[in-house]
């Protein structure tokens, strides 16, 4: 097992920051987390205990589509990013619970933020889902193989997006930012993808219902949603076995460090 750099010493490879304060958060599974402070700047400091590969994007890559996205007020900036170090600017906002998206006023808030996000430039990487899914399927263990194999049989089904643009492709509710507008938070999966993966994440992993599901596609495509149902429900049903792969991934005892 690789060493793991101590928050100290990924300051020190920071300018500026090399005596900043430091507090652990809950960090995410392949790295820690710290909220960092330094002559009334702070900052959250992200440490890997690798160097970052597919289906991540490389630290560095993420920190230019996270850039651009921050110069249009939709993700915070970036200040400092190695292989395995990776400091953003802190801001003070509320970061959503399942709850606000019960709030419509707040969905129709998020559709139109992720129009916004969806035209920015492409990133130039492609989302292989296809390619995720074999490999969170050789983490597996037999007792869940034909389970697996069903899962990723309906994403090898599914058509290849047609229309790609810049995608977060982690839209859980603990990445939006209200701070008061939206940001997004945790670019670490962001590439081009088919935007309705982006809604069908929205959908599928916080279980919205068809009304509210209805209430996005309208906020997002200006009243004209209905038409678009068809290509939610496709995505609605990848994001859904994507995620039962790398779930169960996550959880199987073959996957060691």
């Amino acid at each position: 097992m690789n060493a793991v750099l101590s928050p100290e010493d990924a300051l020190g490879r920071i300018p500026g920051w090399e005596d900043a304060g430091v507090r652990e958060l809950n960090g995410g599974l392949t790295n820690r987390t710290f909220l960092v402070e330094s002559a009334q700047r702070r900052g959250v400091l992200k440490v890997d205990r690798t160097v970052r590969t597919s289906p991540y994007n490389a630290r560095i890559e993420e920190a230019r589509i996270q850039g651009i996205a921050a110069d249009r007020d939709l993700a915070n900036r970036v200040l400092y990013a190695d292989d395995t170090v990776y400091l953003t600017e802190y801001v003070d906002g509320a970061v959503w619970t399942r709850k606000d998206l019960d709030d419509e006023d707040k969905l129709v808030q998020l559709a139109r933020a992720l129009r916004e996000l969806h035209a920015l430039p492409l990133t130039g990487r492609f989302f292989d889902a296809r390619a995720a899914a074999h490999q969170y399927l050789n983490k597996l263990g037999e007792a869940v193989a034909v389970k697996a194999g069903e899962h990723v049989e309906i994403i090898e089904q599914l058509r290849l997006p047609q229309h790609l643009c810049c995608c977060h492709n982690d839209l859980v509710v603990s990445n939006i930012l209200s701070a008061p507008y939206i940001r997004f938070l945790d670019w670490e999966y962001a590439c081009d993808n088919d935007p309705f993966f982006d809604l069908a994440t929205v959908v599928s992993h916080h279980q919205l219902s068809n009304q509210q599901a209805q209430l996005l596609l309208d906020a997002y495509f200006d009243g004209d949603g209905a038409r678009w149902r068809s290509q939610l429900a496709a995505q609605v049903r990848l994001y859904a076995a994507l995620h039962w792969l790398w779930a169960a991934a996550e959880a199987s005892p073959t996957d060691n460090e």
